[in-house]
């Protein structure tokens, strides 16, 4: 359950905060709410304390053999009445953790303002986006030309959104996924083969529940399919308590995701870059509150060092206080550049939670030498969406003829230089 408390000792901090993200909260009634829970909280323990008094009382009267009658009925009464001082506080505590559940992170000083994505600021850009002789193809017209990338079927076994990838497309995808793990041990990452379908209590450390329960697939038994390996990994150190020692943990995985995808009507209708199930490299970090920021730099280099080994144009983006996800307090976008829309297009993003997640979770360390607990900070990023890198991989490396040239660094992977037909 989330505490008002703190998000009321930081109160002037988070309105400041959320403006950057045209986020306005009623404080007035949160702090009407706590104050009422808090006189139900003194009202309950007064009322539990004579009850308390009144069976010591009774128990002098009786070996004094004097009458106890009145105590008695008192003390009935107090068993009448108390059940439902306690159910009114039980109420009251999940109305004010319902409120809590829905509000978002506070913002590094450093986020920039804006409403969309036109404001985010370019951090550095690396490559040079090739000059083809010829006009490029389009990824699904060059998977689909291949005999290799089937959109069609996918829709009559499974609905749209979904493809079939044949022979060496299926084999780019695996070497692509095998890479990016190598990639990420060698960069300090455990791999970890994590559960694909995980219950509603992790979607709500994580943060994706209750505020976006339209964006993810339910079993009938009230399990979700992840939208991402982050909420498998980060929980892991739900409830627990670590030693400061212990950190950082970083892990990397390789996982299919799920996405409803129930607000991107209309968007990228066509071809693998918005697909209701695709495979995700993904990187997550718990750290110390004092190594959060560190760890975030360091995950952004490990993402972006795997395009650089891919050779395919990039830049990042700090993204500003309106596009910015929910759960972060800062975050950066990758964005690979995709020749047949002649522009970046995001292919990873890098957040730092903070203590976001982990205070929704009750995940804790102890500092050195210290009795009381922290909460760990959490950090989650892409490294990186396969299905976009083969997005990016087809068409930066299309030739006139429609084969695609295997970037060096896969070659080994993939046992030939160049993809043909069927």
């Amino acid at each position: 359950m989330l505490n008002a408390k703190w998000f009321l000792q930081n109160k002037e901090t988070l309105i400041s905060s959320w403006r950057k993200r045209n986020f306005s909260f009623n404080f007035q009634n949160l702090e009407d709410l706590e104050a009422q829970r808090l006189k139900l909280i003194e009202k309950s323990e007064q009322i539990q304390a004579r009850r308390n008094a009144i069976a010591k009382e009774i128990g002098i009267l009786k070996s004094q053999k004097k009458d106890s009658q009145h105590l008695i009925e008192e003390s009935n009464l107090i068993k009448e009445n108390l059940p439902e001082i306690l159910l009114e506080l039980s109420a009251l505590e999940e109305k004010i953790s319902e409120i809590l559940s829905f509000l978002p992170n506070a913002l590094e000083e450093i986020v920039p303002e804006g409403e969309d994505e036109n404001a985010n600021v370019e951090i550095k850009k690396w490559g040079t986006p090739r000059q083809f002789s010829f006009t490029p193809k389009a990824h699904n017209e060059l998977g689909v030309e291949l005999s290799q990338m089937d959109f069609e079927t996918a829709a009559t076994v499974s609905g749209s959104r979904f493809v079939y990838l044949k022979g060496d497309l299926a084999k780019l995808e695996r070497s692509l996924k095998n890479f990016m793990l190598e990639h990420n041990i060698e960069e300090g990452y455990e791999e970890v083969s994590p559960p694909y379908l995980v219950n509603a209590q992790s979607f709500f450390g994580t943060g994706q529940l209750p505020k976006f329960e339209g964006d993810f697939f339910k079993t009938t038994d009230g399990r979700y399919l992840i939208p991402t390996s982050e909420i498998s990994l980060t929980n892991m150190v739900s409830g627990k308590i670590l030693q400061e020692s212990e950190l950082p943990i970083r892990m990397t995985a390789a996982t299919p995701c799920f996405r409803s995808e129930a607000g991107s009507a209309g968007r990228d209708t066509t071809g693998m870059i918005r697909q209701h199930q695709f495979l995700k490299v993904e990187l997550v970090t718990i750290a110390s509150e004092t190594d959060s920021k560190n760890e975030h730099e360091k995950m952004l280099v490990t993402a972006e060092s795997i395009l650089q080994k891919l050779e395919l144009p990039y830049r990042v983006v700090l993204l500003c206080g309106g596009d910015i996800g929910a759960t972060a307090q800062k975050t950066y976008d990758i964005e690979v550049w995709v020749p047949s829309q002649g522009k970046y297009r995001e292919i990873s993003s890098v957040s730092n939670t903070g203590s976001f997640q982990a205070r929704r979770m009750q995940a804790r360390y102890k500092k050195a030498g210290e009795k009381d607990t922290t909460f760990v900070h959490t950090l989650n990023g892409s490294s990186l969406a396969v299905g976009r890198t083969i997005v990016a991989i087809l068409e930066n490396y299309q030739n006139e003829d429609g084969s695609i040239t295997v970037p060096t660094v896969l070659q080994n992977f993939m046992g030939k230089f160049v993809i043909k037909p069927l």
